[in-house]
């Protein structure tokens, strides 16, 4: 056989495994099966005595714990931006560092020949 034949006949092969794996998978959706359906259970007295709430009843709500506002460790921001201004307006600038003298250069000595 060829390589290309060989090629071809595996390639075929592995599409037609796909198709009947793909098959076997789609076979419980082909059956005609029903499903069974419910009915509500027969109570003893069939005097309709009314039924009941199957709703849950409401959660209480899930907040924070009392304790107030402000929060006792809570920090107040430095600075506000309620009215426009910039953040940098409004916080002081920092000192800048004292600024080093030179160093002084060293002296250059003639060579001597």
């Amino acid at each position: 056989m060829g390589e290309e034949t060989l090629v071809v006949v595996v390639f075929g092969t592995l599409h037609l495994l796909g198709l009947g794996f793909g098959m076997v998978l789609l076979l419980p959706l082909l059956r005609d099966e029903q499903p069974i359906s419910w009915a509500p259970p027969q109570d003893e007295d069939d005097g309709g005595g009314g039924g009941g709430n199957d709703r849950n009843l409401p959660e209480p709500p899930r907040g924070p714990s009392s304790g107030g506002l402000p929060l006792p460790d809570a920090v107040p921001a430095r600075v506000r931006l309620r009215s426009g201004e910039r953040l940098a307006d409004l916080v002081p600038a920092r000192e800048r560092r004292p600024a080093h003298a030179p160093s002084p250069s060293p002296q250059r000595t003639p060579q001597r020949s």
